[in-house]
């Protein structure tokens, strides 16, 4: 009798884990369903949920070295509708717009419109990386300070992709944390 209790006991004991298992496994598919939905609700929000910021102190007193050398300051574009976008080469989403905004900066380079793209990265990798893909705006080698400058303009959290408009008059527009679309693109052409 004791053994077959033992048999007995060691085939329910299975069957009593099995369930067990499907519970735990359940509540952890549901912990990474609500985890993607709360992201994705999050990526939706951010460009919104951005806190408001005032223009930089300072920023038309930069100066960025470009890939080729030379120095680029911010001052030269002041006065003008600026759309500054901060990317680098290691991050995909900022690699996947860049040729939008070219696209944007030559439809709109007509009507006043400027782009600066300031690379939060090495000097080699962006060498290396716009001698395969050609960009017609000017790009600023921002490296750490460019991330800096990113929280003054409101990127408290420091992702990339970032971009920030500022108008004629050098006050911020509008902001967007993460990938731009081309939608982006249309509504801030119309802002000046």
């Amino acid at each position: 009798m004791t053994t077959d209790n033992l048999d007995s006991s060691e085939s329910t004991a299975p069957a009593l884990r099995a369930p067990q298992r499907r519970a735990v496994l359940a509540t952890v598919a549901a912990s990474a369903a609500l985890a993607g939905v709360g992201l994705a609700w999050w990526n939706a929000q951010a460009p919104e949920a951005l806190p408001p910021a005032a223009p930089v102190d300072g920023l038309w007193t930069l100066k960025w070295n470009t890939p080729q050398g030379d120095l680029l300051p911010m001052e030269s574009f002041r006065g003008r509708p600026l759309l500054l976008n901060f990317w680098a080469t290691w991050c995909p989403p900022c690699i996947e717009e860049l040729p939008l905004i070219n696209a944007f900066f030559q439809e709109n380079k007509g009507k006043g419109w400027q782009v600066l793209g300031l690379a939060v990265d090495g000097l080699p990798p962006v060498q290396s990386f716009l001698q395969k893909v050609r960009l017609d705006f000017p790009i600023g080698m921002a490296g750490m300070s460019g991330a800096e400058l990113g929280r003054g303009l409101g990127n408290l959290t420091g992702g990339l992709p970032f971009t920030v408009v500022l108008g004629a008059s050098g006050q911020i527009l509008h902001r967007k944390l993460g990938r731009l679309a081309a939608a982006d693109l249309a509504a801030w052409v119309r802002l000046k």
